[in-house]
């Protein structure tokens, strides 16, 4: 990708001052990571993501939890949990605006909203799904209601949920880096983008994505390595 990167502007199918070469963007990314140029702002958005990413889960985890074992009452929610799900949490930033203002707490907590609606869909998802026959297996032990909870159906739910935080602290991060945006953002990557490209600063622009993926990545490859460390029966 680099390459061609590099010689789709060496042979000027784009502008320089649209996009400028892979070298440039490299050095801009690791010299403003050194500095207090990048460095401020990939620490202060990834803190609100973790801060969002960290009340989703706490509330979403163990109500997700509690509706999958009644099926009964997930089902009477289960229709304003896909209609959320289903609506682009960008569209309900000027409803969060409403609530809290232009403030940090305000981009934490539409991210958190975003991330709880799939934490709550996966973990509800995972003990509904729970397989069968180890659940009669343990009826037939004479298990009882809170011993199948917490010795099967938990475990059983540990898989999908961990695919539900991993797709969540993604969505907590897009969800944040969209908000420092358009939120009245005095720093975070999302500010640093939209400032950068708004000076036509194309370089410190392309660095700040970059760096906004790194973190992307980087917490995509920590959650991967967390769910085979814990879920590491899952597929047998």
């Amino acid at each position: 990708m680099l390459v061609i990167w590099d010689l789709v502007v060496r042979a000027g199918w784009i502008k320089a001052i649209l996009l400028p070469p892979p070298s440039a963007t490299l050095l801009t990314l690791i010299n403003g990571m050194a500095s207090d140029a990048l460095l401020p702002h990939f620490l202060v958005t990834f803190k609100r993501t973790m801060m969002a990413f960290l009340m989703a889960t706490a509330v979403g985890m163990p109500l997700g939890i509690a509706l999958g074992s009644n099926e009964r009452a997930y089902r009477s929610v289960e229709f304003l949990i896909d209609f959320f799900r289903s609506t682009p949490s960008s569209a309900l930033i000027p409803l969060f605006l409403l609530i809290f203002g232009i403030s940090d707490i305000n981009k934490v907590a539409i991210a958190a909203f975003g991330a709880f609606l799939i934490v709550i869909f996966n973990c509800a998802y995972g003990v509904i799904n729970a397989r069968k026959q180890r659940v009669a297996a343990a009826k037939v032990m004479g298990a009882s209601r809170w011993q199948i909870f917490k010795n099967v159906l938990f475990w059983e739910s540990l898989q999908p949920a961990f695919v539900g935080l991993r797709s969540a602290v993604s969505m907590a991060l897009v969800i944040v880096v969209v908000a420092e945006m358009f939120i009245g953002s005095e720093n975070g990557l999302g500010h640093k983008i939209i400032d950068a490209q708004q000076v036509m600063n194309v370089k410190t622009m392309y660095a700040a994505i970059m760096a906004a993926g790194i973190l992307g990545y980087a917490l995509n490859v920590m959650f991967l390595a967390a769910e085979r460390r814990i879920v590491h029966w899952s597929g047998r």
